[in-house]
């Protein structure tokens, strides 16, 4: 008996470390070149998943698991994380809530509610997202816009005490609920009518809890205060609030701002340099979306909400004032035949189809048209407004990590930008592969271990022992973003495997409608400061 013992002892030793002769691994992923997500060079090495977590990074040799995937000299990485996704509504819908277009772009993760808009309530959100089950993790941030809209409406005023303390109640009750940090929308009604000392003592009711304050700034163009004003704007949200800043969706915002993109970058450094936590994410397209109503019509014409509009719109003592701004902010965006409709329930008809043609259809000017859309509603839109010098340069900094900024609908359902279908892949393809704008370890840092650190998103994007089993093995080579601004819905190719929380998602390109993605909840907090 003492000999058996003396060999069982000797046989658990020779195993490599971490695993015992009575609990092989769930999965091994062999033979694979891995990717970090750190931005060092990829090694060889053995990725063992056991659970929902990472157990060994390294050579495992002949452990026993009950899986084996062969990577085949394939690249191993942790899962994307879209830093700014649209997708909550979507995957709060049965039938939707797998999230195919994000799984076959390898996101394993997504922020929720940006640009200031989502629901107030984070605990019935989390509990919609949460019935049907989910394809990728699910994290959520606070929308400073609809907050502002619960206390004050669409009205253009300054917040009374009383107000602001209902404000901050909402914010702490989202922190609270597992929240990341504050989304604004700073140039949209009702975000735009909040100023910035709004935002910043708001921002301070996130930070003991370790959250981040994110923005869709207040002008990407020249509408208002300017782009320049605008990052700096979020600048003074991240020192004075004392958060980590983001600039969400970075850009320089048509022809008249092209080239600016060196003015932002030098903002940001200079703050950086003085101690100041600021960021930003990006989608690599040089074509934005919006709506029509938020990219042409002045924000004081929306006070009141869209009734108020209409009744403006239609008041031809009131109309020239609004076509006057209105011609200026069209000349923005460069023109009626850079603006593509994405989805307009009135009217379906017009989707996929410029403002020019759809003005040239009904024979009247293009900023009639705008007006006659935008007085039933908000229609969505496509602005190919971006330079690619632009994009390249702000993709090049090192602060700066990916989002999609796209939506979750149904196949089929509207002509939306491209983007919630491939842009991770777009940016691998065309970015590192096509133009060498990156090398690959960078752009795989850029998706992962930056946004889940900045963020705050605690053992994600990153392939260690003890991290979450958010896994990636793909040929970056073979990786191909086919959807298009007239033809979107088309899932990326290429990606062979995803794995969400240690649970085969994608298995060598063939969905297995495993759900095993969850809710996250930002785990400091409240701290003392």
């Amino acid at each position: 008996m003492r000999i058996l013992k003396v060999v069982l002892s000797l046989l658990v030793l020779a195993l490599p470390a971490g695993v015992s002769a009575q609990e092989p691994y769930d999965l091994v992923i062999r033979n694979g070149r891995v990717l970090d997500g750190t931005g060092t060079s990829w090694y060889r090495a053995d990725v063992a998943i056991r659970g929902d977590r990472i157990a060994a990074v390294g050579r495992v040799g002949d452990a026993p698991a009950r899986r084996v995937i062969d990577a085949r000299d394939r690249y191993v990485t942790p899962g994307f994380i879209d830093a700014h996704s649209h997708a909550g509504p979507g995957l709060a819908t049965p039938g939707l809530s797998e999230g195919r277009p994000l799984l076959a772009q390898g996101i394993t993760t997504v922020f929720v509610n940006p640009d200031g808009g989502g629901p107030t309530d984070l605990v019935a959100q989390r509990r919609d997202l949460s019935k049907d089950g989910l394809g990728p993790n699910v994290a959520l941030l606070v929308p400073h816009g609809s907050v502002h809209a619960a206390v004050m409406g669409m009205s253009d005023r300054l917040p009374t005490p009383a107000d602001m303390e209902r404000m901050k109640a909402l914010v702490r009750a989202g922190m609270e609920a597992g929240a990341f940090g504050l989304s604004s929308g700073l140039f949209y009604a009702p975000g735009s009518y909040a100023t910035t000392e709004e935002v910043v003592e708001l921002a301070k009711v996130a930070a003991p809890y370790g959250g981040v304050y994110t923005s869709h700034i207040r002008d990407e163009a020249d509408y208002t205060v300017g782009v320049v004003a605008s990052v700096d704007e979020v600048i003074r949200v991240a020192r004075e609030a004392g958060v980590p800043g983001i600039v969400t969706h970075i850009k320089v915002l048509g022809p008249r701002v092209w080239g600016y993109s060196a003015a932002l970058v030098k903002r940001i450094e200079r703050a950086r340099e003085e101690g100041v936590q600021v960021w930003a994410d990006q989608y690599p397209y040089t074509a934005s979306q919006t709506g029509l109503t938020a990219a042409l019509i002045p924000r004081w014409a929306e006070v009141g909400g869209q009734e108020a509009l209409t009744q403006r719109l239609r008041d031809p003592e009131v109309w020239p004032r609004i076509r006057a701004e209105m011609v200026e902010n069209l000349d923005r965006r460069g023109g009626a035949d850079r603006i593509q409709f994405t989805r307009f329930e009135p009217d379906p008809s017009i989707e996929g189809k410029t403002l020019q043609a759809v003005a040239d259809a009904r024979g009247v000017d293009p900023l009639e048209a705008a007006r006659d859309i935008s007085a039933q509603g908000e229609a969505g839109i496509v602005s190919f407004n971006m330079d690619p010098a632009d994009v390249r340069v702000l993709m090049s900094q090192p602060w700066t990590f990916t989002c999609t900024d796209g939506d979750l609908v149904p196949m089929g359902e509207g002509v939306p930008h491209p983007r919630g279908y491939g842009a991770f892949a777009r940016k691998i393809q065309q970015y590192v592969v096509e133009e060498q704008v990156l090398d690959l370890a960078t752009a795989v840092r850029s998706m992962t271990y930056t946004p889940a650190t900045v963020l705050g998103a605690a053992d994600r994007g990153i392939l260690r022992p003890g991290a979450y089993a958010d896994v990636l093995v793909f040929d970056p080579e073979r990786l191909q973003d086919v959807a298009t601004y007239t033809n979107p819905h088309q899932l990326a190719k290429g990606m062979d495997w995803v794995i969400v929380n240690g649970k085969v998602a994608l298995d060598d390109g063939q969905f297995t409608d495993v759900r095993s993605g969850v809710v996250l909840s930002q785990l400091r907090g409240p701290l003392t400061r």
